[in-house]
């Protein structure tokens, strides 16, 4: 039987795991994904990079990437 990313165990057909997530969604069987461990290392360290960017910023420097970001939002046909 394969196993998934956290090692979990998984059906080997596309039928089974059909099955067994209409089984989840029902609310026959829980699901046994870790939700602490679907958070990647990288999403951490993407935090960290962006905090430790903000620290490294003058105000000026915040003000027009601000500005910049609103800019480009407002510019935007829907």
């Amino acid at each position: 039987m394969p196993k998934g990313p956290q090692g979990q165990k998984r059906p080997a057909d596309v039928v089974g795991a059909a099955v067994k997530i209409a089984r989840i969604s029902v609310g026959d069987i829980e699901d046994d994904r870790d939700s602490d461990k679907a958070r990647s290392a990288a999403a951490e360290l993407g935090r960290l990079g962006g905090a430790a960017r903000a620290r490294n910023l003058s105000a000026e420097q915040k003000t027009a990437i601000g500005r910049k970001g609103a800019a480009s939002r407002w510019a935007r046909k829907p």
